[in-house]
């Protein structure tokens, strides 16, 4: 499927470049061969204006009140000049009589007059040896971009003169052009679809990640489903299965049912929380949220299992740090926040390290201010207890959903999820703090946790 997906970006990028360039090119190319059509109609004008300011012209006799054109006089020296230049002169009279060219034999193309320049084919005969020359040397059709001038005095015409220019010197660097062209967008397609194979690789990896992520998630939340309900189902049939069971019998097959049906609620809001942390579908309510009074009041909901447990659990607060605010006691401890949001992180935070901590053992919360750089003040939130401690390779992955060290290890103790962490994980997140768990294996675990605490202003 990613391969797949891979492909077509990468097809999209190449197509897409590859039209883009063809238009380039396509421009480029138009725009240059007609620059060069219009430097060749430049040079046959600029070479009509010299020979007509050139020619001599006879002027009328007393018998004839026409004035005529030298032709002897007047293209004497020109022959050799625009030879250079691959350029031909023709003179035709006012009827369109040849008179005087430059080529061997007649061009038979039809005289009329056009400043502006055209193209025509030229139908050469056995003889024409100096157009076949030309034509040889450019390897194209017999081609000539020609220009015709009428030339006058007043109202009298004297002739015609047209001036050829060899067309090759427009199709032979024009079709030169083609090649470098091709040649350029060849090679630049060939690099767009491997660098757009690359990044298209590299736009499918957070796609593939993600859809890993997601992968694992479906399959450890359905295992984790899976277990309580199978459980709940097999306690039913079993009730309904004894015909005889006494009422004892009946209180504890619904207690199993009871305390299987808390655990897999449990777990669904655990897994919804997470869901919607991840959409953003509910966004925290952030207030005036004193740390010290949630505490206080997540420590004496847990001390009753503390109890049972005989595990000693204590709470530290340091106010020896000194306030760059004018404030209250009251809110030396005071951050905006989600109440029911941190209170759940402590919640689950302590609950782990009464869960992991043996009898006799001791877990100690600790609360203080500190100022780093910037003057910013944060409040840090320490959980040290002296339990089985967890192993060093497993603590890149202890914030992993559904992640559990070792079952074998918690038997009898734990029967978590392995969603606690990821979820405290996402509860400091979205308060912009930062969570450090440092652990060795049966001495215990510090969690140590930053949140930074914003101006609070008085009124």
């Amino acid at each position: 499927m990613f391969q797949a997906t891979r492909r077509r970006l990468a097809i999209w990028y190449t197509a897409v470049t590859a039209v883009l360039l063809l238009l380039f090119a396509t421009g480029v190319y138009l725009y240059v061969r007609s620059t060069l059509i219009e430097r060749v109609d430049d040079t046959l004008n600029h070479v009509v204006e010299v020979v007509v300011r050139s020619l001599v012209i006879d002027s009328a006799s007393p018998a004839d009140d026409k004035s005529r054109v030298n032709i002897e006089a007047s293209f004497r020296d020109n022959e050799d000049t625009v030879e250079d230049d691959r350029i031909d002169l023709e003179w035709f009279s006012p009827t369109g009589e040849l008179l005087w060219s430059t080529f061997l034999e007649p061009l038979n193309v039809p005289i009329h007059a056009n400043r502006t320049g055209e193209t025509v084919r030229v139908f050469r005969g056995t003889e024409n040896q100096r157009v076949r020359e030309k034509v040889a040397q450019s390897r194209v059709p017999t081609l000539l971009r020609q220009v015709t001038e009428r030339v006058q005095m007043g109202r009298q015409v004297l002739g015609y003169l047209r001036v050829s220019h060899p067309w090759f010197e427009v199709t032979k660097p024009s079709r030169q052009l083609i090649l470098d062209l091709s040649l350029g967008i060849s090679v630049m397609v060939i690099s767009v679809a491997a660098i757009g194979w690359l990044l298209s690789g590299l736009a499918m990896e957070p796609v593939r990640e993600s859809y890993q992520r997601l992968k694992q998630f479906t399959s450890d939340a359905s295992h984790e489903l899976r277990s309580p309900i199978a459980m709940i189902q097999t306690n039913v049939q079993v009730a309904l299965a004894d015909p005889d069971r006494s009422s004892e019998q009946h209180r504890q097959q619904l207690k199993v049912v009871e305390r299987l049906t808390k655990r897999l609620g449990r777990l669904v809001d655990d897994l919804l929380f997470l869901a919607r942390q991840d959409s953003g579908i509910v966004q925290p309510s952030f207030s005036l949220c004193p740390l010290d009074a949630l505490l206080m009041e997540v420590i004496e909901e847990q001390q009753l299992v503390a109890s049972e447990k005989g595990i000693a659990l204590s709470l530290d607060m340091v106010t020896a740090s000194s306030s760059t605010f004018e404030e209250t006691e009251e809110d030396f401890f005071t951050l905006q926040g989600d109440w029911d949001r941190l209170a759940r992180l402590f919640t689950n935070l302590i609950g782990n390290a009464l869960q992991y901590t043996p009898t006799e053992g001791k877990v100690d919360v600790e609360l203080q201010r500190i100022i780093r750089r910037s003057n910013h003040p944060q409040l840090q939130i320490k959980v040290t207890d002296t339990g089985i401690g967890i192993p060093e390779d497993a603590l890149p992955h202890i914030f992993d959903r559904f992640y559990r060290v070792d079952p074998a290890r918690t038997r009898g103790t734990a029967t978590g999820s392995g969603l606690g962490l990821a979820i405290a994980a996402a509860i400091v997140e979205n308060h912009h703090g930062h969570i450090r768990i440092e652990s060795t294996l049966n001495r215990g675990t510090i969690v140590t946790l930053t949140l930074p605490q914003y101006r609070l202003e008085t009124h």
